[in-house]
């Protein structure tokens, strides 16, 4: 019977490819939906092994500066950390099966994935094995720009042949400012900002998870558009030839993040850890550069830069004045302290970033 289906219905699915996938190859929606799958399931499968395997061996150590928030979180402690091993593992075994594997933002974005998942790994492990909180400030955020470099250096190969490649683009208005060879600097400062912002924010049970669905979810569909001669030219927005694979990428992302949900969700039974924040974080980052969205991304990641911004301003406000401006930063920590039930608190930010993200989608028809 499939047979018979294929051999009648084969040369009407050429004919249809082009207006189902825009330039990709093989049918890109299908893919989109099978990695996302693919990976979920992956997530489901793995997690209980890497969870029994990462509590004899990753157990996380509650000590951070504030006394109060360690006497708060003092259920946590050992529970099994670096469990971003599996999310990585996921992402990376869906987009081996279902991405097109001779397209550069593939390969860019398996890098991306894998690396910055390595460092994490490796910071992770450093908190673990020894008395200090983790790799030093200053080492880490250097490693982060060499292999944000490196992204930032391929992109720029790539997106220079590309039509307002190397612009930074106005979601709304559509106007544009040519970066040149300065995009390379704001590509590292985007992949850097973007890891860290996600890793302050994994701090309470499955709120960077839930929060990363959201802004996945989001930039899937813009990768999509992006990779879509029509599409994109309906919405204005700059059409990158080949950058619909990104959304694999992300519909990958997203179904592992939906399987680690099932694990992370209130009372976590694993954390994901910097092997997870940073590469989520770096990966979102690479899809908002690769796609010309890097605004747009400050709007769908809004609860990530809204975090970030609680550290900078408190540490900022305090060095000026010796006080406090919210009680505990990031400002998840502030409503723990103000005695919001933590679900309350992650399920407050999930919707958040849900209508961010429904915002910044928005914005793509507003011209």
């Amino acid at each position: 019977m499939l047979l018979w289906l294929l051999d009648h219905f084969a040369p009407l699915l050429e004919q249809l490819e082009f207006y189902a996938s825009g330039d990709s190859r093989v049918f890109l929606t299908a893919r989109i939906a099978l990695a996302s799958v693919t990976a979920f399931l992956l997530s489901l499968l793995i997690g209980p092994f890497a969870i029994r395997w990462l509590k004899r061996r990753c157990q996380e150590r509650i000590a951070s500066d504030s006394d109060y928030l360690n006497e708060l979180q003092a259920e946590k402690e050992k529970t099994p950390t670096m469990g971003g091993i599996f999310i990585v593992a996921s992402i990376v075994i869906a987009i081996l099966l279902w991405g097109d594997l001779t397209n550069s933002f593939t390969l860019l974005g398996l890098f991306t994935v894998v690396s910055f998942g390595t460092l994490g790994a490796f910071d992770d492990w450093t908190k673990l094995s020894t008395t200090s909180n983790g790799m030093r400030a200053r080492k880490k955020m250097i490693v982060q720009s060499l292999l944000a470099a490196v992204i930032s250096g391929f992109l720029y190969t790539e997106l220079s042949q590309v039509p307002r490649g190397l612009e930074l683009i106005s979601p709304v208005g559509n106007s544009g400012l040519f970066l040149g060879i300065g995009f390379c600097l704001w590509a590292v400062f985007v992949v850097v900002g973007s890891s860290n912002a996600v890793n302050l924010t994994d701090g309470l049970d499955g709120l960077a998870t839930g929060c990363s669905l959201m802004s996945g979810a989001a930039f899937a569909a813009i990768a999509y558009l992006a990779g879509h001669k029509v599409l994109s030219s309906y919405l204005s927005i700059p059409y990158i030839p080949g950058s619909g694979e990104i959304a694999i990428m992300l519909g990958a992302l997203v179904g592992a993040l939906l399987g680690f949900l099932w694990f992370n969700c209130y009372p976590a039974q694993v954390f994901m850890g910097d092997t997870g924040s940073l590469a989520i974080g770096a990966l979102l980052a690479f899809s908002a550069l690769v796609t010309r969205q890097e605004i747009l991304w400050v709007v769908i990641g809004g609860v990530f830069v809204i975090e970030t911004l609680s550290v900078i301003l408190q540490v900022g406000w305090f060095r000026m004045t010796g006080r406090r401006l919210i009680r505990c930063s990031p400002l998840h920590n502030h409503f723990l302290f103000k005695g919001d039930h933590e679900i309350k608190i992650v399920v407050r930010f999930w919707i958040g970033a849900a209508i961010l993200a429904i915002v910044g989608m928005a914005t793509l028809k507003i011209r």
